[in-house]
């Protein structure tokens, strides 16, 4: 078990800076609960499984004394990884697949289960497998896309599901469906974790109001252009997830004059909101329990 004596929480401003960049909101709640939920320690190890181009690695290796390693499937994403973490000391790549983790059992002090679920033809198979590499009384931080999700962040889907019960699951216009089998209620989610075997310890949901096409703006439009590498290097510094210290802020740059605009959207939303409030974004905060 951890000493509660030497435990080190890492600052809002810390969180603030780190997601200073940041054009989705509901990201950046996602950021600020997987860090005050897996509490990351100094020479803690913990796994991000998918973990996609390596935004979370970088930002605990930012922020942090603790070990990370992260795990993906498919190699092109892992290449994308390398490059966002080239050079750190603290950080390693993996390629595997979350149903077959290359690690022995109680491996980990926490896992990292940010929208992957949604992903998986079997959630419960990928939540046994971060069980099994977890260690006893460890932390699996879990966010997932809210089946209840606000009108504006996603109105092409939201239109369609309510008037002719599809969505759009790939292209740009996919919105939050983006590649996904499911979206979550809060009753879903719980069933996936708890026949996992894991008990849960808190739930949450979050962000509600948002800036009207949001999703399809940042993941549709902005992601690719930032990656052509087609922005001038000014643009691209505000833009980018990875550059926590690159960007001067100054408001006559028009990517921050954009995030102005999006946090004046975001103010009023809460890290919780109320369970019968649409939000983009459902969590999990859960422990493998003694055997």
């Amino acid at each position: 078990m951890r000493d509660a004596t030497t435990a080190t929480t890492v600052s809002p401003e810390v969180i603030a800076r780190m997601t200073r960049n940041e054009a989705d909101m509901a990201f950046k709640k996602r950021v600020q609960t997987i860090f005050e939920w897996v509490h990351p320690q100094p020479d803690d190890l913990i796994l991000d499984v998918p973990c996609g181009r390596g935004f979370y690695l970088n930002m605990m290796n930012y922020a942090t004394q603790a070990y990370t390693v992260g795990a993906d499937l498919e190699w092109d994403v892992l290449m994308k990884a390398q490059r966002n973490i080239s050079g750190l000391e603290r950080v390693s790549l993996n390629h595997a697949s979350i149903y077959r983790l290359p690690f022995a059992d109680h491996t980990f002090d926490a896992v990292i289960l940010s929208e992957v679920l949604e992903h998986l033809h079997d959630d419960v198979a990928g939540l046994r497998e971060a069980w099994r590499v977890l260690k006893v009384g460890g932390v699996v931080a879990i966010t997932v896309p809210h089946a209840n999700y606000p009108f504006w962040w996603d109105p092409i889907n939201k239109t369609l599901e309510t008037c002719f019960h599809t969505h759009i699951s790939s292209g740009v216009f996919a919105g939050l469906w983006a590649n996904h089998h499911r979206l979550y209620s809060r009753q879903q989610l719980a069933d996936a974790v708890l026949q996992a075997g894991f008990i849960i310890d808190e739930e949450r949901s979050f962000t509600h109001d948002s800036f009207p096409f949001i999703h399809n703006l940042v993941y549709g439009f902005g992601k690719p252009l930032l990656e052509s590498g087609l922005l001038p290097d000014d643009l691209a510094k505000a833009a980018d997830r990875t550059r926590f210290d690159d960007n001067d802020g100054s408001l006559l740059n028009p990517i921050n004059l954009g995030l102005a605009v999006l946090n004046f959207f975001d103010r009023h939303n809460q890290i919780n909101e109320p369970p019968d409030r649409t939000t983009v974004n459902l969590a999990v905060k859960a422990r493998k329990p003694a055997l």
